[in-house]
């Protein structure tokens, strides 16, 4: 998907932009487009984390750092996104927190993964020990599932509620 952005922030990075100074404040959010069909969708600027690649997903804090998301580990008010580029360690970049996106299934540490995403469309997005990711369900997805390396995802905002069993 190629977004071009709705928001009237001059001067802003692309949404596929890494650099290694902070163009913009931490936390920032945009409002973007795709014209081939994506739809809308929401970005926040978030310094990265090692070993992330396109498509990751992380979770973030309240001082806009990153760190690669595992679900079942995840912190329980920590939120979810989806990194638009490779954005290491001492990098910043964009992640996307609502709209259609195109999540890694490759990735041991996305939701993806964890979900075993690849059964059903329309489904919401669960994880290994059970619980549900608030704000994420399956767009579409292919037969094969071991042969499928990216899985479009609704998302809103994505989180993993603590575990109140």
């Amino acid at each position: 998907m190629t977004f071009r952005s709705d928001t009237g922030y001059v001067g802003h990075p692309p949404i596929t932009d890494i650099s290694t100074t902070e163009k913009v404040p931490l936390g920032t959010i945009i409002c973007a487009h795709d014209d081939d069909g994506g739809g809308a969708a929401e970005f926040i600027y978030l310094q990265g984390v090692a070993s992330t690649g396109v498509g990751d997903i992380v979770e973030y804090n309240s001082s806009f750092q990153t760190g690669l998301s595992s679900i079942a580990i995840a912190a329980p008010s920590e939120p979810l996104a989806v990194a638009m580029a490779a954005c290491t360690a001492s990098y910043y970049g964009w992640y996307q927190i609502s709209g259609l996106a195109t999540v890694s299934k490759a990735s041991a540490t996305s939701f993806a993964a964890d979900a075993g995403i690849g059964a059903t469309s329309g489904e919401a997005v669960a994880v290994a020990s059970g619980l549900i990711v608030n704000g994420a369900v399956v767009a579409s997805a292919a037969s094969g599932a071991s042969a499928v390396t990216t899985v479009s995802v609704m998302i809103n905002r994505p989180h993993a509620p603590a575990d109140v069993s």
